[in-house]
């Protein structure tokens, strides 16, 4: 991985949005929901009052706006504080 989050920071691969629903019905792209859920890839040292709890292949849920997007190498990832995660799966 070519990003190494500072602080306490993490990157995190969201989880594909689903395509069908249970009936069969393809969702367009405009109407699918930003997946709540994803893959931590890489986390930061933390700081001197939080320790990182999170490690790497951590599936985890967040919030639904946390996070900065960006894309690298045609992959999208967020890059969200550890607070910003609301649970390990």
């Amino acid at each position: 991985m070519s990003i190494k989050p500072l602080a306490d920071r993490v990157l995190v691969k969201p989880a594909a949005a689903e395509e069908k629903t249970s009936g069969g019905i393809i969702i367009p792209d405009s109407a699918k929901e930003k997946p709540l859920k994803g893959e931590v890839m890489a986390v930061g040292h933390g700081t001197k009052d939080e320790a990182m709890v999170l490690k790497a292949g951590d599936e985890v849920l967040y919030g639904k706006y946390a996070g900065t997007e960006i894309e690298l190498d045609g992959e999208k990832y967020l890059i969200m504080r550890q607070s910003d995660v609301l649970a390990i799966i």
